[in-house]
């Protein structure tokens, strides 16, 4: 027992601070997603036995990098309902309809992150309140970065991508068929996918 009671006279463990990557300091800054090279876009079961996929083509969002610590980085992100685009006229005109997104009433999807976090190598994490319609719940995206460039008209770009899978419901979104064989029309589980390329502001003057 007494070797649990003796008190250390060993100096305390000085724990060095990791090491921070230049190049990833050097992205430190604002940027603003580029709606022509980003893409947002969602997969839904349809009647069981496939896949539909879609994407919304009006967005506009902000990301604030901290290559020294990622976890003061941010993301928010606007999506424009109505620009919803699954291919098929009708089913786009249901899909903004108060059976679903009510775009007239509620015009926005948007996402406010809360959290930034490094998984390991090009893995991160950002969590943050997605609200769709009048719902807002948490939700956790699952990121790669793809790498940064500089384009030829001298834009400084960031890009990546991810995922995150989530429940419909749990937004609201219950619009659904039986079918005659069981199961319903639509699956209540959603993949959402993000693309993101997104320019550097140029520093305030």
């Amino acid at each position: 027992m007494a070797l649990f009671n003796r008190k250390s006279t060993a100096a305390p463990t000085v724990t060095a601070a990791p090491a921070v990557d230049p190049a990833l300091a050097a992205l430190t800054g604002t940027y603003t997603l580029d709606p022509a090279h980003s893409s947002i876009g969602f997969t839904v079961r349809h009647a069981m036995v496939t896949n539909v996929r879609g994407s919304f083509g009006e967005h506009e969002g902000t990301l604030v990098v901290d290559g020294t610590d990622p976890a003061n980085s941010s993301a928010s992100i606007d999506v424009r309902i109505a620009s919803v685009d699954t291919g098929i006229a009708d089913r786009d005109g249901h899909l903004v309809s108060g059976d679903f997104f009510d775009a007239e009433k509620f015009p926005l999807m948007t996402f406010r992150s809360t959290r930034a976090e490094q998984l390991g190598g090009e893995a991160y994490r950002i969590t943050g309140d997605l609200t769709i319609k009048d719902v807002t719940r948490p939700l956790a995206i699952d990121l790669e970065f793809n790498g940064s460039a500089t384009d030829v008209y001298g834009n400084e770009r960031v890009g990546f991508e991810g995922s995150a899978d989530i429940l419909r419901s749990d937004w609201g979104l219950t619009w659904n068929a039986a079918l005659e064989t069981g199961g319903v029309m639509v699956s209540d589980k959603v993949k959402l996918t993000f693309d993101i390329s997104a320019i550097k502001a140029a520093p305030a003057a």
